[in-house]
């Protein structure tokens, strides 16, 4: 994991809703102290970043015991009209390193 420092000058591509998914992605486990810390936001953000992807069905939580755990559902379609076109799996195997392993969904294929 990487604490990212903001600075006044600092900006990225991607949003934090991209960035909490990534970490997501990465360990469907992880805290949400962790994924502040990483992402560069606050617990709370985070926690509204998760509502925000949980009520528009990108993920599922599940509660375990005292933690929680998440499902990436990777083929809904990005949301903005210049991406569409992109699947949740789509952006995750493009932003994720080689050495990393995900946990997204992937679709269930019917045998005839």
């Amino acid at each position: 994991m990487h604490e990212f420092k903001k600075n006044k000058n600092s900006w990225t591509f991607l949003t934090n809703h991209t960035h909490v998914l990534l970490c997501l992605a990465r360990k469907n486990t992880v805290r949400v102290r962790e994924i502040a810390l990483e992402v560069g936001i606050t617990e709370r953000s985070v926690q509204l970043i998760i509502s925000d992807l949980v009520d528009a069905g990108y993920i599922e939580r599940k509660r375990e015991g005292r933690c929680n755990s998440y499902r990436i559902n990777g083929t809904l379609k990005l949301r903005h009209p210049l991406e569409q076109h992109k699947s949740i799996n789509e952006v995750i195997e493009l932003l994720k390193s080689s050495s990393e392993h995900t946990d997204i969904t992937e679709p269930e294929v019917e045998s005839n």
